[in-house]
């Protein structure tokens, strides 16, 4: 079986790996879940960290045919339109991601999110297979981060999004909304079930207690062996329980709101008000004391 060449970019300042997966025969490639910089301080996004990666795919003479979204992810903005524009590619994303937008339309206004997530060129179902160059890809539906998330396996390699982390580190939290730990559990034994040299591609790497160095690969027979949270012997109702108890602790991620909001659109901002400025909207909770009086 023909295996592609896989390239891995990591951003250190969201702790994400977007990867440049190529077609050795044919030089046609994907995209899987590129980065935009955004500093939510000064409100400013810039192409730098993509820009490179489309730098390499340019210099190598590769035809980047897709963007592959896993999810929509929470703790970063997707620069899917950076290489739709430079390069053309189609953006795919889960079918499922028509329940995230239902879920989050309401919560930032979103009224322009175009039907049927039409936002996003090619929306995926569970099984389906397409073409990359000789290669083939296939979507393997891998809920319980989100309701939307999948992973893709082309040839002996996975790429996981959020579901799995390194085994040092564990697993995806399950706490946004639409979340199931149950459905993480019986997501990740599909993928565990896999052949056992079958390498795993992870979305992020946090470093984990005692490593002072960044991994975003592994194999499935080491998470089955290995992983701290779901290693073969974990019941269900363990991992639940272990989960759950576990995300209780977990902050909101930095980017939380502007992550979402843009990248239930497929990576696109929001329209421009009438003084042609974009605006992320930042929803506001009161705890205690704190709600001002009207």
């Amino acid at each position: 079986m023909s295996q592609p060449n896989i390239r891995g970019f990591f951003d250190e300042a969201t702790f994400t790996i977007t990867y440049l997966v190529s077609d050795p025969a044919t030089k046609k490639a994907a995209i899987i879940d590129p980065v935009l910089d955004y500093d939510p301080g000064g409100g400013v996004a810039d192409s730098r960290s993509i820009d490179e990666v489309l730098t390499v795919a340019r210099d190598e003479g590769l035809t980047v045919e897709w963007v592959l979204e896993t999810h929509a992810h929470a703790d970063h903005l997707s620069a899917a339109p950076r290489v739709k524009a430079a390069t053309g590619a189609r953006i795919g994303i889960g079918e499922h991601i028509t329940k995230v937008q239902e879920i989050f339309r309401p919560v930032f206004l979103a009224d322009d999110l175009a039907p049927e997530g039409r936002d996003f060129d090619r929306l995926f179902k569970d099984g389906e297979r397409f073409p990359l160059g000789e290669l083939e890809v296939e979507v393997l539906y891998t809920p319980g981060h989100t309701p939307a998330c999948v992973s893709y396996r082309i040839g002996d390699n996975v790429f996981v999004g959020d579901t799995l982390f390194m085994p040092d580190y564990g697993t995806a939290r399950t706490d946004f909304p639409g979340g199931d730990a149950r459905a993480l559990y019986r997501s990740i034994r599909r993928l565990l079930a896999l052949p056992p040299q079958t390498r795993l591609f992870m979305c992020h790497d946090y470093k984990a207690p005692g490593r002072d160095f960044y991994l975003w690969e592994t194999t499935v027979a080491e998470e089955r062996e290995k992983n701290v949270q779901i290693s073969d012997g974990v019941s269900e109702d363990e991992f639940v329980a272990s989960r759950e108890g576990r995300d209780k602790a977990l902050a909101a991620p930095r980017l939380l709101l502007p992550s979402i909001q843009v990248n239930i659109r497929a990576g696109r901002f929001p329209p421009p008000g009438p003084d042609g400025v974009r605006r992320l909207l930042s929803p506001v909770k009161f705890k205690g004391a704190a709600e001002p009086a009207d």
